[in-house]
């Protein structure tokens, strides 16, 4: 952690400052896990150790709660595990995530006390829980975690005054960090992490945080790697500049930025882009044609309509009726496309929506339309290394070159890989299947360079030998990569 230094940030508290120069893919800190837990949802499709997806998963024999890869993983969990297989016998039922993971973190600090690491900057005592400050009905569900948790918590372990137990439920409450899948593609679980909860806010951050599983493959543990977080500079930081990473998605207004910072973690933004309502005119304006633009009027109506059509189109997608979801994205963007932006993000939420719905129905040159659309209105939008572009860019590449539109789908592999080399590391799993996808593409470009007619002909033929599976089923764009810290729903 020499490259970092705990300072006052104005109006912030503390924060971390750069000890020293950093260039843009920089790692600038890493950091494992104080301790994690799989969500509920998910506990039956995630290994509880290394939080990979996998088809079939191994029951601990005794909990009958905790899954597992192999035994490899199950040894390596058991550590964390131990006391909560015996609490949850004990206890006859599985408590939910929240009080899995305050009761995790609370065994580990009673066994290697409040500092587990010479790198820890700060005790869980020293964080902030915001309890005072948290909404009449979050309070009633904390008195009911807490009151579970008293139940659930073993008379054989050491026992906790109530103050110190509210800390705990606070601080993750604020400060529990989302854990993703393998690839990076789904939340699954969530986690604490202490340094992390040290970088402040920022809604044009100058760092990404991302997750790297480490490796547990090996048969022997001594040569498995921790699972922990990256801090990755996305631009030159020089030193003694504040570290700042974003809790919300800047796709948002700054006004509903604001509001969701304000909730969620109890403080008013006053960073220059909310200030000073950076590209708030064009996530909410009309579009120019020939310097025309709309009234603000229309503007207003098909705003307003295609909020309206986004409730529908959730319903219908929550329903798994895909077709019903076309059938109302298709509606609202022939009658709002016309009139919005093409950086609206309601514009953009529809064709988000589109894309993804007609790519898992394998209508791949419409899906690729809206993609495209999607990436450029993206790219005036996002900072020019934000992942949920790069992702977005990968998604749009892939979708193409699906479409045999193999020039732009080449392209698009290509910013998405150079993106995500900033955020997420030569490493990381994703990185490494752009990579793979950026070289198949490009021997493909070379192909269709040469001759058109013939990449076509042994295209359909490779298709026509190897019929193309349905992809799986399109989840919520918000979900796993736009929040970088968990909520309690």
């Amino acid at each position: 952690m020499e490259n970092v230094a705990i300072f006052d940030s104005p109006g912030k508290g503390r924060g971390l400052k750069a000890a020293k120069e950093f260039w843009t893919g920089d790692v600038i800190f890493s950091e494992a896990s104080l301790s994690a837990v799989v969500f509920d949802s998910h506990a039956e499709r995630i290994c509880h150790s290394c939080f990979r997806r996998q088809e079939k998963l191994q029951r601990c024999g005794q909990c009958k709660f905790a899954h597992y890869c192999d035994r490899t993983c199950q040894r390596a969990g058991w550590a964390e595990h131990k006391q909560e297989c015996s609490a949850i016998k004990a206890y006859g039922k599985v408590p939910n995530e929240n009080i899995r993971l305050v009761s995790r973190i609370m065994w580990r600090i009673d066994k290697e006390g409040s500092l587990v690491s010479d790198l820890q900057l700060t005790t869980l005592d020293e964080l902030e829980d915001h309890l005072n400050d948290m909404q009449e009905d979050d309070l009633k569900e904390l008195k009911v975690d807490i009151h579970n948790f008293l139940d659930y918590w073993p008379r054989t372990s050491k026992q906790h005054t109530i103050d110190d137990i509210s800390h705990i439920f606070g601080v993750i409450n604020c400060n529990g960090f989302t854990v993703s899948d393998q690839r990076g593609l789904q939340a699954v679980g969530v986690g604490l992490f202490p340094n992390l909860c040290l970088v402040n806010h920022d809604c044009w951050p100058n760092c990404t945080v991302i997750l790297n599983h480490g490796s547990q493959s090996a048969v022997n543990t001594i040569f498995h790697s921790q699972r922990r977080i990256e801090l990755r500079s996305l631009g030159k930081i020089a030193e003694g500049e504040e570290l700042t990473v974003a809790y919300v998605d800047y796709l948002n207004v700054s006004e509903e930025r604001q509001r969701l910072l304000k909730t969620q973690y109890f403080f008013d933004c006053t960073c220059e882009h909310c200030t000073n309502k950076t590209h708030d005119d064009i996530k909410k304006g009309g579009r120019e044609v020939e310097g025309v633009k709309p009234s603000d009027e229309q503007v207003k109506e098909a705003t307003d309509y295609c909020f309206d059509m986004m409730e529908k189109m959730d319903k219908a997608r929550l329903n798994g009726d895909y077709h019903e979801v076309v059938k109302i994205c298709r509606q609202c963007i022939e009658k709002t496309e016309p009139i919005l932006a093409e950086t609206h993000i309601y514009q953009l939420r529809m064709w988000s929506t589109m894309s993804e719905v007609q790519a898992y129905l394998q209508y791949f040159e419409e899906a690729a339309d809206f993609a495209r659309k999607m990436v450029e209105g993206y790219t005036k939008l996002y900072h020019p290394n934000n992942a949920a572009l790069g992702m977005a860019a990968m998604r749009a590449g892939v979708t193409h070159w699906q479409a045999g539109l193999i020039e732009v789908g080449h392209g698009m592999i290509c910013k998405a890989y150079a993106i995500l080399m900033v955020t997420h590391g030569p490493t990381h799993p994703i990185t490494k299947d752009l990579e793979a996808m950026r070289m198949q593409t490009e021997m493909e470009l070379r192909m269709f360079k040469q001759n058109e007619y013939v990449y076509h002909s042994m295209r359909e033929a490779a298709l026509k030998n190897k019929p193309m599976t349905m992809l799986h089923e399109p989840k919520s764009v918000e979900e796993g990569i736009k929040n970088l810290f968990h909520r309690r729903k």
